[in-house]
């Protein structure tokens, strides 16, 4: 008996190591505030300590920029590294199980998330700290936090799973994507695996605050349609006052015409619901109708109409009388002999006809039917990857063109199965690296190199000046942004030289492709950059894809066919919409710029 009990004892007492074992690992571990010099002496209470910018001026002399938050290049060997480099040499892996989980957000128009993830076993004994950045798909708003252990702190193996979670990342636009990544700490030289990036959208402004307190998102719920004599009457719900909706608009469709009609509900009289005829529908017509508010990019809410047909005086047909059914299937019947008689008369004319002029009719079809059928052409299956585009420009022409060109490389690789490679979008490895460094490896590692040429590529650039050893912030931070420019304009020369030593060679020339938009002239294409495959856009998207694929557009009996990449069709999707915009304000501002 007393055995049983021991045992029993001992099953509590592990239960209850593994709840608290259990409650340890749950609970996330949150950053807070600590000294520089708390970090490197090992002090108490900094053992997950956030990094802000002011620490960063204090330690190294110098604030980092605004689009970069508190990150640096290399922070171990910055921050902790000059006492003792060997502890920032060691090989960490990347972090595990990365999550995104939004946060309260006072601002309708905006979100908040806050990130969290755990360390890997690997390397967990010597990891320093993590660096989080976040960046907006298509954009150049970048976001970066640093956090570090202090010098003395080796985590155990069993903290691997422990949850430790990043500062809030606020003022986030809703309905955006967005990609985080995590980064461990220390980074040696030559070690790719640090890294864990995860793609994430934010929520649209219906999900975060309800459809009725988003304009855009918000459509009518309630529709109900009545049909009274020759007129349709429709009723509808209406949008929140705080909306500040005042107009409305339907659309019905069939049979190749549409009737639009214009709503301007009186809210003195309803302020929920509305009610509006439709007239002139065709009797015995299926009509879909589409209402929505009279916004731009309102969401359209779509619904059927069917239109009985009434008899003049307003009521449903009369009932089919006696002789009526007697003389109904006779009447057919004849109309049927005289189809029949009219249709052999009819095709025996033609006949007669081509005999006299010689003429065979059987080869006539036999001609017809020989016709090439359309085929669809599938793209080759062979590529695991998608191919890779370094896209190269000018930006001596302003931040409009700069747009253009993430528009363009959004467009791409959304719709266009390319992996697109942008400085603009990789700030933390240009930082890193440096521009230079960044452009020669992408001009090796791409598969294919795009320069959008531009009046800017006819200036030649102005190496940065010497420092005038001022202290100023202003100073430090445009000098360092005309390096990037300088570098920009220099990997465009840099592609031009690596064409005529292609071209010199006799090597394959495939890899290289110079673009002008629409608004350019011919003139604005560099004489190095000639001898490349030249496409004008948007009119040559199909080609490009052609390019990117290595697919011919046509061949005999068949044709490619890419949904939403035609001239005409591009404009439908919304990327290919912000890409035309992007591209006619640019033109409006190079004519501008041409007219001075």
């Amino acid at each position: 008996m007393w055995k049983a009990a021991l045992v029993l004892y001992h099953l509590l007492a592990l239960g209850q190591l593994l709840l608290a074992q259990d409650d340890v690992t749950a609970a996330a571990i949150t950053p807070h505030d600590c000294s520089l010099d708390c970090i490197r002496q090992g002090g108490p209470g900094c053992e997950y300590c956030r990094i802000t910018r002011a620490d960063v001026k204090r330690a190294l002399g110098f604030k980092s920029m605004n689009a970069f938050g508190s990150c640096i290049p290399w922070p171990c060997f910055e921050l902790l590294g000059e006492e003792d480099p060997q502890i920032c040499q060691h090989y960490v892996q990347a972090p595990n199980d990365v999550k995104v989980e939004f946060v309260h957000e006072q601002n309708p128009k905006s979100d908040t998330v806050v990130v969290s993830w755990k360390p890997s076993y690997y390397g967990i004994a010597f990891l320093r700290g993590f660096q989080v950045s976040l960046q907006a798909l298509g954009g150049s708003s970048v976001a970066c936090q640093l956090f570090l252990f202090h010098r003395n702190l080796s985590l155990p193996a069993s903290h691997a799973q422990r949850v430790y979670k990043s500062d809030p990342f606020p003022g986030l636009s809703l309905g955006s994507q967005y990609a985080v990544t995590v980064m461990a700490l220390p980074v040696p030289e030559e070690w790719e695996r640090f890294y864990h990036s995860k793609i994430f959208s934010t929520r649209s402004c219906a999900q975060k605050n309800g459809l009725e307190q988003c304009k855009r998102d918000w459509y009518p719920k309630h529709i109900q349609v009545e049909q009274e004599g020759s007129a349709i009457t429709v009723t509808f719900n209406l949008a929140p006052p705080n909306l500040g909706i005042r107009s409305y608009f339907s659309l019905c469709y069939a049979n190749g015409k549409k009737k639009y009609t214009d709503i301007t509900p009186n809210s003195f009289k309803n302020k929920t619901h509305h009610s509006f005829q439709l007239t002139d529908l065709q009797e015995g017509t299926n009509y879909t109708c589409e209402i929505a508010a009279n916004e731009v990019d309102a969401v359209r809410r779509t619904f059927n109409i069917q239109v009985l047909r009434i008899r003049k005086g307003g009521t449903l047909p009369l009932s089919v009388s006696p002789s009526l059914a007697l003389m109904l299937p006779l009447c057919l019947a004849v109309a049927a002999i005289l189809v029949v008689f009219l249709a052999a008369l009819t095709r025996r004319r033609p006949q007669l006809h081509m005999k006299r002029l010689n003429i065979k009719p059987d080869l006539i079809m036999q001609d017809q039917e020989s016709g090439t059928p359309e085929e669809m052409v599938a793209l080759p299956k062979s590529r695991q990857t998608p191919p890779r585009l370094l896209i190269c420009y000018s930006s001596n022409d302003g931040p409009a063109l700069i747009k253009a060109v993430m528009q363009l490389g959004s467009f791409i690789q959304q719709h266009m199965a390319t992996q697109v490679c942008l400085d603009l979008w990789d700030s933390l490895s240009v930082a890193g690296e440096g521009s230079m460094a960044w452009y020669c490896r992408q001009i090796q590692e791409s598969d294919f190199i795009m320069v959008i040429c531009s009046p800017g590529l006819n200036i030649k650039p102005k190496p940065p000046e010497p420092d005038n050893n001022e202290d100023e912030e202003e100073d430090g931070e445009l000098c360092h942004f005309e390096s990037n420019t300088f570098s920009s304009d220099t990997a465009v020369q840099l592609v031009g030289e690596e064409v005529g030593r292609a071209k010199a060679r006799g090597g394959d020339l495939s890899k290289y492709m110079s673009v002008i938009f629409e608004y350019s002239e011919e003139t604005d294409v560099p004489t190095e950059l000639r001898l490349v495959s030249h496409y004008t856009l948007t009119k040559d998207l199909p080609l490009l894809f052609s390019h990117l694929h290595k697919v011919a557009l046509h061949r005999p009996g068949g044709y490619l066919k890419i949904n939403n990449i035609s001239e005409e069709g591009f404009t439908k999707l919304p990327a290919g919409a912000a890409l035309q915009k992007a591209i006619l304000e640019v033109g409006m501002e190079m004519r501008a710029k041409r007219c001075r």
